[in-house]
């Protein structure tokens, strides 16, 4: 694919485009070979590009998305080169507000796209949100590595009684109290605590039982969590946390691990839990091997399973 071709893919995405997170052009699922690479965002009248590896093209690709911005609703271009450790973002065009967020499906999340890291927003979840959203009217929610607690704000608009939000982060606990605020949300009801999820269970316990679990965890993260060995170390508490008519979203981001990882394990330690569906992944996000790519599966619990394992 040539810069001009990634011109027209990015004319074509960004024809609807609106104040809500669009992605107008996703290499990272594998699909444009030459560029693996790249990613392009739509949010509001800002372009934001990520390079995860150096490109010899950048100031050719650099020059096309200001000239396509002179003919969009986009007036801001900011890029991160993620593969630079430490290097800041940079406003190659336009400038950014201090309060910059997100729009998705009405619900404002903040953003921070002059980090290098996380933006605090990671858009291929939004179907999961939209899951939550609609299952959550009067459910005790319990959202395990909540970061800036986006779960939650789907929860709040849908209706639940109870949101615990839990996360290792105090600071990404921090941004998602400004996340509940800025969307003007009723705080009764809805929690935040610093816990290691791993060394806490007998803390998040005593709040349930949950109606509703997300377990969302980074797939790996020194000191905290590693899929691999940990997360069977959450399945296996599921039962005695869970309402009798449960529904569990455990999501996995893991390109080496596939669905039956969690599936597997869910039926050999919390078996009262039963494999529903995998949601699909955002249109936007495709992948050349699905397999690869973001896994949100839904288990609901069959009430008339009583033995645990």
């Amino acid at each position: 694919m040539t810069i001009l071709e990634i011109k027209e893919h990015i004319q074509n995405n960004s024809q609807n485009a609106t104040d809500e997170f669009k992605r107008v052009f996703h290499g990272r699922g594998g699909l444009y070979e030459a560029w693996k690479h790249l990613t392009i965002d739509s949010i509001d009248d800002i372009l934001s590009v990520a390079l995860y590896s150096e490109e010899e093209q950048e100031d050719e690709l650099l020059e096309m998305l200001k000239e396509f911005i002179s003919t969009s609703r986009h007036k801001t271009i900011v890029l991160q080169r993620r593969y630079l450790k430490g290097s800041p973002s940079e406003i190659i065009v336009g400038e950014l507000s201090d309060n910059l967020y997100v729009v998705e499906n009405g619900m404002k999340i903040k953003l921070n796209l002059l980090s290098n890291k996380n933006s605090g927003y990671f858009p291929d979840m939004k179907n999961g949100r939209e899951f939550v959203r609609e299952n959550a009217k009067d459910k005790s929610v319990l959202n395990l590595f909540s970061y800036t607690c986006a779960f939650s704000l789907a929860a709040a608009f849908g209706g639940a009684s109870k949101v615990s939000n839990i996360d290792m982060s105090k600071g990404a606990l921090s941004t998602g109290r400004t996340n509940h605020h800025l969307n003007e949300l009723e705080m009764k009801g809805i929690s935040f605590h610093p816990y290691n999820i791993l060394k806490s269970f007998s803390r998040i316990k005593k709040k349930g039982p949950y109606d509703l679990i997300i377990i969302d965890p980074p797939t790996f993260q020194k000191g905290s969590f590693e899929a691999t060995k940990d997360y069977i170390k959450i399945i296996t508490k599921l039962p005695q946390i869970a309402s009798e008519d449960c529904t569990l979203l455990a999501c996995l981001n893991s390109p080496d691990l596939d669905s039956e990882f969690i599936i597997q394990l869910v039926k050999e330690r919390a078996p009262s839990f039963k494999f529903s569906h995998r949601l699909e992944n955002v249109s936007e996000f495709a992948s050349e091997n699905e397999d690869r790519s973001l896994k949100n599966l839904v288990f609901k619990r069959d009430v008339s399973y009583n033995k645990e394992i």
